[in-house]
């Protein structure tokens, strides 16, 4: 989110203009250290990020000299009987037309030539040449914001179960473009109808965040810019049927809010820049059911908490979630545990900036995705101070991402610059497999900066699983967090090595009174 504001004024009102010339050094102000504000200072591990000016190449050697051996073939004409020689030309033909007038002969080349017609000599020939077509997407239908002064997609949420619904919410999060006559207004579209939206939310605040109920296809619950839980059902009206008490709720807007697997299936769970994360049930909203502030001292003060602006969560893991915060830094977070303090397991140092988009991998959920500065990065959960693999910078500022549900190694970005690009780490790392430019304007979160939702087809061979493609991606995952064990703890020995030099050192210059210099 870019803070602008233009202010303008005449010259003339400017009044006279400032001469400057040189003077002697005078201190105005002094403004010693505050202990009390270095306490809030957020601790983050020493980063390295290398700068090159050329393409990255690697070197392969092969140090065992390849044997070769050639071999030959004789190939002889067989099948005959002993009494044709096969060298004649004139009796393999009298042979030849003997054999075709017989009815046995007939019979059997018309069966065997049905069977061999029928046969299947290559598994999934039909799939592997749809795989082989070159990538491509094409827009099917576009939506856009009814209202006349445009305003982000903030979130959408599918219609579980293949339904034709498309929940959207529409929000303007830069306070300086908030006019009076801004409409709070959210919608659902119909997506076989782009010009008008199938029904209409009024909400008391804007939308920033909305999900639709997995179990329940006709109940949606979402986040408010001023921090209110507001249930949804379309068929009883305009309005939500429950609302959170402003002051139980969350003092900063909503940025995410999730369905929980539960035996009753209301509970959902939210997340906001407030640095808290909050528990509901939907059947009684007075108040949340839990809470847990992102104090990564364990003190529970809301002065020193994270701001949560996205979060993952498994249903294969109903206890455990993950925070993407404001700061770069990333929660993964246990519900399941007795007391708060235990609640935050462990953070993984993240990115520069904020995280904005976090999701796990459907088919391998000890893996997650993170979009934040300018690219993406791959995680496992069992190292905490490096991804074990990550985009190069793009040029343009990244804002939303997801994986495939259907293909394991696919994942798709969005950015600042308009373009939606899809990523297979499968078959390259370092660039996209297609960039599609879908808008001239910032595709945000979801959609777009005007408010246009672009509904695109993708091709056959980016939906569909290609053979042992989930295998060959689990031995990627785990070949890569394995090098990066290796070098964490190759890291962690030199380090070792370093301070034990250093205390040997100190001890010879206490010990003889030598010049550390002379020593090194």
């Amino acid at each position: 989110m870019e803070i602008v504001h233009e202010y303008v004024k005449l010259r003339s009102d400017f009044g006279r203009q400032c001469l400057f010339s040189d003077r002697h050094v005078e201190l105005l102000v002094d403004l010693p250290p505050n202990p009390k504000l270095a306490m809030q200072f957020v601790l983050k591990e020493t980063r390295d990020l290398g700068v090159q000016g050329c393409w990255e190449m690697s070197e392969h050697e092969v140090t065992e000299t390849p044997r070769r051996s050639g071999y030959g073939i004789n190939h002889v004409e067989g099948g005959w009987p002993k009494d044709i020689n096969s060298l004649e030309m004139e009796q393999t033909i009298r042979f030849r037309k003997k054999v075709e007038k017989d009815e046995i002969y007939m019979n059997s080349i018309q069966v065997l030539g049905e069977v061999s017609s029928q046969r299947k000599y290559f598994k999934d020939e039909e799939l592997l040449d749809e795989i082989q077509e070159a990538p491509s997407v094409k827009i099917v239908n576009k939506y856009r914001d009814p209202n006349q002064v445009k305003r982000n997609i903030t979130c959408l949420s599918w219609q579980p179960s293949g339904g034709s619904n498309l929940a959207a919410a529409y929000s303007c999060l830069e306070w300086q473009k908030a006019t009076a006559d801004l409409s709070k207004d959210s919608y659902i579209w119909d997506i076989e109808s782009p010009n008008k939206p199938r029904s209409v939310l009024k909400p008391t605040s804007q939308l920033v965040c909305l999900a639709y109920n997995p179990q329940d296809l006709n109940f949606l619950v979402s986040g408010s810019l001023n921090g209110q839980i507001m249930l949804w059902d379309p068929r009883a009206g305009q309005h939500p049927t429950t609302v959170s008490p402003l002051e139980k709720s969350h003092m900063d807007p909503v940025y995410e809010i999730i369905w929980l697997q539960s035996a009753t299936e209301t509970e959902a769970f939210s997340a906001s820049t407030d640095g808290q994360i909050l528990w509901w049930d939907v059947r009684q909203m007075s108040e949340p059911t839990e809470r847990l502030m992102l104090d990564l001292s364990r003190k529970e003060n809301p002065d020193n908490a994270l701001g949560a602006i996205s979060m993952a969560y498994s249903v294969t893991m109903p206890d455990t979630f993950i925070v993407g915060t404001e700061q770069g830094a990333v929660v993964y977070c246990n519900r399941a545990a007795e007391t708060p303090a235990e609640k935050i397991v462990c953070t993984y140092d993240g990115h520069h900036g904020p995280v904005y988009a976090i999701q796990k991998n459907p088919f391998f959920s000890q893996n997650f995705l993170t979009v934040g500065d300018w690219g993406a990065r791959i995680w496992s959960e069992d190292i905490k101070e490096s991804s074990i693999m990550w985009t190069k910078h793009q040029t343009a500022y990244l804002t939303d991402a997801c994986w495939s549900p259907v293909r394991p190694s696919l994942f798709f970005t969005v950015k600042m610059d308009g373009v939606l690009d899809i990523w297979d780490i499968l078959f390259k790392q370092n660039d996209p497999t297609l960039s599609v430019k879908v808008r001239d304007e910032p595709l945000c979160f979801s959609g777009s900066q005007l408010g246009v939702i672009s509904l695109m087809e993708i091709s056959k061979g980016l939906c569909t699983q290609q053979n042992n493609e989930q295998a060959l991606l689990g031995e990627m995952l785990e070949r890569e967090t394995k090098r990066e064990k290796i070098l964490r703890a190759q890291k962690v020995r030199d380090e070792a090595g370093n301070m034990e030099e250093m205390l040997f050192l100190e001890r010879e210059v206490r010990t003889f009174g030598v010049d550390p210099k002379s020593v090194l």
